[in-house]
This record gives C-alpha cells, structure tokens and sequence, in this order.
C-alpha cells in the first residue's frame, strides 16, 4: 500500500490569501471581544450613577473593580491552558454563554458585597475570551498578514469599551444604570448562538492532538480549495505535539526571558489601562462634570485606543514591536501625568485622554499579538492567557490601589503623576524585550 502524502496544515496557512471564510472567523471572535470589552468597563460607566444610587462613598467600589478582575485573571489562566487541551472552540463558546448569564445577573445586584460576588463570578468567564480569540485568528491567518489581522481583532476588545461608553451616556439617564448590564447580556447571547453554527476549530489544534480530521478538511478546503485532494493524505504541521502541564513550556527552549518581560510590561499597562477605566469617569464627574460628559472622558480613551490599534498593526509590520510599542508607552506616560494638571480647559483634557488610550489601550492590542506570535500553536491559548493572567494582576492593583489613594485624599495631579510610571517602566522593559522576542 502507498503511503500518503503529506500534507503541511501551517504551510498552507502561512501562505493562504485572507479570504471570506478567515475574515469570518476574525469578525465573530472580533464581536466575543466587542462584548467582552464592554462587559469589562461597563462597571466604570455606571460607577457614578451606582455610587450615587446606593449612597456609597467612591473607595467602596474599589473591591469591587478588583474582584471583577480577579476573576479574569483566574479565567486567563485556567481557560487558556483548557483550551490547549480540548481546544479554542467549546471555550470560546462556553465562556460567551457563561458572563452572558452573568452580566444579566449583575443587573439584580443591590448592595456592593452581592455586586462583588456577581462580578468575581462573570470576571471568571470573561477570562477565557480574549486569548483564544486571538490565538484562533493567529492560526488562521497567513504569515503575512497575522500581526496586522490579531491587532484589529484584539482591538475588538477596545472598541466594545468605547462603544459601551457611548451606549452607557445615552441608557443611565434615560433607563438608569441596570440598562447597560441587560443590554450587555443580550448581544453575547446571539454571539454564542451564531460561533455554535459557524466557528471552526484550530487546524494545527485538530492535527496536533489527531482528531477530526473530516473537518480538518472541511475546514482546509474553505481556506484553500486547491490544497485539498481526494486522494488519502496525513496532514501534519510544523510543531511538535506537547505532552505535561502547558505553562512549564513557557520557560524552555529559550523562552523564560521572553515570558518573564511579557509579564512585567503586560502587569503595568494592565495596571495603567483599569485604573483609567475604572476611575476616570468618577475622577472627571468629581472635579464637577455632569455624568454624562464625564463618562465620554472615560469613552476617549478606548477611542483613542481603537483608533491606535487599528494603525499599530501597518507600523509594527514595518518597524518592529519594540520601537513601536516603547514610543507609545512613552507617549502615554507623559500624557497620563497630564491629566491631574488643576485647571486643565476639558478641550485639552479630552486631548491628553485621547493620546493616553493611544498609548496604553492600543499597545495592549499590540502586547496580545506579540505574545501570539512568540508562542507555538501548542502554547498559544497558555502564552497569551498566562500572559494576561499576569498583566490581571496590575489590572487589579490599579483600581483598587486608586481607590486607596483617594480613601487618602490624594489630588488629582499626584494621582496621575503616580500613574504615569508604570507606562515608563513599559516603555523601558519593552527595550529588553529585543534579544529574546523579535
């Protein structure tokens, strides 16, 4: 009997043309990130009216923002390494439906310790979301436009923020503040419905762990029709089947410097990016802005990073992560310090807003691709799950440390100036980040 040809499943990705059927892909994991972000800064853009609802002082919703993220951080970790094992689909799906239920919950909460359960709980879910949305638009993506496609759709994440507080300034004062929870239900709900039908698993998943190979060339045929034979084939790929716990192999085979500064500059930029989310509405509203505009100075820093991220992608392409990445942490350290300055006209606060999401929201975009493509298929989901888990971390120091400072009557000027150095440190790490990753 002949053996079969063999047939490269990443060879023929790597050189496919983005077609229907990968643009597909990258627009329902592109909406799961939309709801996800949404979901996540939604309880920044009800903070002021909950706050003045429940008769609350500001520092009480600071457990509240870092039980949310806790539960991220727990859902990265554990759901990425799952999805390693059985694979970015039933995740991806899973977890869509999970903080769906759970966003419909936290529109019931009335007192803040039922409110920082029900987050703790959907935080969970909302962790599985973003790494294995972009690892499986990285393994459907050919080499040459993969960087470019894993910005735009993990700007996903961006965008819905942006996006919710735009629907959050119009819902609070005409439908109160448990509007944007059961608007934030709703939609992830027709997502997973729509990812059952139409979401295809990971070729190099499918052929790494041996299974399924019908679909394996269902699936090729739609990324390659040409590439599909009638005749017997064994598909293979370019790596190598791993065996053990995932998150052990991010420090073999020459990774453990690169893993280690993924960490760091994902656990400041996290730090910077919740703390602006969570509290920045709150700050502006406080210095005696209505609700409503003080919720658009929140919305402008996802926009700024949504416009970023969108350019971020042509110019690494052409330059590199680290120039890119280092400039825009530097940018935003500076405009950062700048938005406490005492008298600043709103013009320019939305100005220094604007250039600080450039800077901190659409480098994480960046950040997320850059682990994407450190990282083999085999410890894609964990890279980038383990990754974010880290940088979760800083996203619940941030919040809550702001918290703090406020309990401790800091202005405004020493709370930004304060918050302008993890985006230095960022800057500074991502130059080290040379020799191991690029």
């Amino acid at each position: 009997m002949d053996t079969p040809a063999k047939l490269n499943i990443s060879e023929i990705i790597d050189n496919s043309s983005l077609g229907p059927f990968q643009v597909g892909i990258c627009v329902l994991c592109g909406l799961c990130l939309i709801m996800d972000g949404f979901d996540v800064q939604a309880m920044g853009y009800v903070a002021p009216a909950i706050i003045r609802d429940w008769k609350i002082p500001n520092s009480e919703l600071g457990p509240v923002f870092g039980a949310g993220l806790l539960g991220v951080l727990i859902g990265s970790l554990l759901f990425s390494m799952l999805a390693d094992k059985i694979g970015r689909r039933p995740v991806l799906i899973g977890a869509t439906l999970f903080f769906s239920v759970m966003t419909f919950v936290t529109a019931h909460a009335n007192s803040v310790p039922q409110m920082l359960a029900i987050r703790f709980i959907a935080g969970m879910g909302l962790g599985g979301i973003m790494p294995n949305a972009v690892a499986l638009c990285g393994e459907y993506s050919s080499r040459a436009t993969r960087v470019t496609v894993m910005t735009i759709v993990g700007n996903g994440f961006t965008a819905g923020a942006a996006i919710g507080g735009f629907i959050s300034a119009w819902l609070i004062p005409n439908f109160g503040w448990r509007s944007v929870f059961y608007f934030g239900a709703t939609i992830p709900l027709v997502i997973a419905v729509a990812m059952l039908f139409w979401l295809p698993e990971s070729l190099q998943f499918l052929v790494l762990r041996g299974k399924d190979f019908n679909n394996v060339k269902k699936w090729l045929r739609r990324v390659d029709s040409a590439a599909v034979a009638d005749s017997p084939v064994q598909y293979v790929v370019t790596e190598k089947k791993r065996e053990g716990v995932p998150v052990l192999y991010l420090f073999r085979d020459g990774r453990t410097l690169g893993t280690v500064l993924l960490w760091i500059v994902n656990f400041m930029n996290l730090l910077n990016l919740y703390f602006l989310s969570s509290w920045l509405p709150t700050v502006v509203r406080d210095s005696g802005y209505s609700t409503s505009t003080a919720v658009l100075v929140g919305t402008t820093v996802q926009v700024g990073g949504t416009i970023a991220a969108l350019a971020l992608g042509w110019f690494i392409g052409r330059l590199g992560f680290v120039p890119v990445l280092s400039t825009c942490f530097a940018v935003a350290s500076v405009n950062i310090a700048m938005i406490g300055h005492p008298g600043l006209p709103l013009a320019l606060l939305f100005t220094v807003v604007f250039l600080a999401g450039m800077g901190i929201v659409g480098g994480q975009a960046a950040i997320n691709a850059l682990a994407a493509t450190y990282y083999p298929t085999a410890l894609r989901s964990t890279g980038i799950g383990w990754s974010l888990g880290i940088g979760r971390i800083g996203a619940i120091v941030g919040p809550v440390l702001a918290g703090q400072f406020m309990a401790l009557h800091w202005s405004n000027e020493r709370l930004f100036i304060a918050a302008a150095v993890p985006a230095l440190i960022s800057a500074l790490v991502m130059l080290g980040i040379r020799p191991s990753t690029t």
